[in-house]
């Protein structure tokens, strides 16, 4: 993939991969170029490569998918059981690509999403550029029109990429494309409230920004309590060995270690209460 800009004249465009002179109907912002078959998006302001991701997942897969993150660790217990899909779509989303090169030659992608949305874990996606492929009228009617403009984009990635962040490169990208994913959009029902769920359509990756997620506070309560009880057993052989000398040290090793082994398996059994709650 080549470095996809080209200024933007008013009654022509130029192909940003082989130059061969484009003239779009008005309105139209999708070409394919007659010369090299290259597909392009017509921004206000420049000429970018226009990509997708295929989708391999159908409907029930992506809801496989959804159930299996439901039923992990950063989500209530049971959710996949107690919820609701009320639910879903299939569309392919538009996103920004930069791609950034750095000191050594090193390169990082970042996405920035390229129309509306209340799910910004996109950004976090990884896109092979290998997997990428050009864009064909079978996915126009799924594909969702951009409407974040390329500049604004940049505005963007420019106050992303200050010092002392973990990328400090270059601010200007190498590589500019509009890139569309498949995208299955979940909505489902959980205690009355409603919540949006994505599963990207290539890899089965699921994003949200707000779910209902587990509670820390019952696994704090319980290491806490856990962590106090034998801190107090600790001081046992030490009160022991200050009240009454070597025998009073033995005494309190003995009760330290009598009580220990009774308190073990019931915080434990407290800690397996929880688990199976939250």
């Amino acid at each position: 993939m080549q470095t996809g800009e080209a200024s933007l004249p008013t009654s022509a465009i130029a192909c940003s991969q082989c130059g061969g002179e484009l003239h779009p109907d008005e309105g139209q912002i999708f070409l394919t170029c007659p010369f090299c078959s290259a597909t392009v998006y017509l921004d206000k302001s420049r000429v970018v490569f226009h990509w997708y991701l295929a989708s391999t997942l159908n409907e029930q897969q992506a809801l496989g998918s959804l159930n299996r993150w439901m039923a992990g660790n950063q989500t209530v217990k049971d959710l996949d059981r107690k919820s609701r899909v009320l639910s879903q779509a299939f569309q392919y989303f538009p996103l920004w690509y930069f791609k950034y090169r750095g000191g050594g030659g090193q390169e990082e992608v970042h996405l920035e999403p390229a129309a509306a949305t209340s799910i910004t874990e996109l950004r976090q996606l990884r896109l092979p550029a290998g997997d990428l492929r050009k864009v064909d009228a079978s996915i126009e009617p799924q594909a969702q029109a951009p409407t974040v403009p390329l500049d604004l984009a940049l505005a963007w990635e420019g106050n992303a990429l200050q010092p002392g962040t973990p990328y400090s490169g270059p601010k200007t990208p190498v590589e500019t494309s509009l890139v569309h994913i498949p995208v299955y959009t979940f909505k489902y029902a959980y205690q009355n409230k409603t919540y949006t769920a994505l599963v990207e359509g290539a890899t089965g990756a699921t994003l949200a920004n707000i779910f209902p997620a587990k509670s820390e506070a019952p696994y704090q309560l319980a290491g806490g309590l856990a962590a106090g009880i034998f801190l107090c057993l600790a001081t046992f052989p030490v009160i022991g060995a200050l009240v009454s000398g070597e025998g009073g040290l033995t005494i309190g090793v003995a009760l330290c270690a009598g009580l220990g082994l009774v308190a073990a398996p019931l915080l434990f059994a407290l800690a397996a209460w929880v688990a199976s709650r939250v």
